[in-house]
């Protein structure tokens, strides 16, 4: 017990909008199982949909020590040391393909002070204050810039 450590996990948030956008684009390529045989395309299509969301519901970002880690499920994608994390701020970029670990609209945008592979990374989490209040522990020096979207814009902010 003296051993272990003290992490806390923070499961991905992803947007409705988001998922509906990757069927829209899916669907053209099923329209052919949809004329000839409707069940058989159905079956597809919920095959794709439920692939989709078991792959973005196991996003998890997880703090433990003084590093922060990503995880798909149980596959450690990459580790990030909080002391390098220089800023936090909104973002809403749809497709940023290298940095993007989210499956969001919004997200925060972690900037380092030291460059490691990215300059940059984005991440969702589902308790936003909780995860930037633990992030602020480790790392006091961390400048917070977050804004959420007025008017018509909060449209983006429909996560689940």
């Amino acid at each position: 017990m003296k051993n272990q450590e003290v992490t806390k996990v923070f499961r991905s948030r992803f947007s409705v909008f988001l998922i509906g956008f990757i069927l829209a684009l899916l669907l053209p390529c099923f329209i052919p199982f949809f004329i000839h045989k409707i069940y058989q395309g159905m079956y597809i299509l919920g095959g794709v949909f439920v692939f989709i969301l078991l792959i973005y519901s196991g996003i998890h970002y997880v703090i433990s020590k003084d590093k922060l880690y990503l995880k798909i499920w149980f596959i450690p994608t990459c580790s990030l040391e909080i002391t390098n994390i220089a800023s936090m701020k909104r973002s809403y970029y749809l497709f940023d393909i290298p940095t993007n670990t989210t499956a969001s609209f919004k997200k925060l945008r972690l900037e380092f002070l030291r460059r490691t592979k990215y300059s940059y990374i984005h991440v969702s989490p589902i308790r936003e204050e909780e995860f930037i209040e633990e992030l602020k522990k480790v790392n006091p020096n961390i400048y917070v810039s977050i804004y959420n979207k007025k008017g018509i814009g909060r449209i983006l902010d429909w996560d689940i």
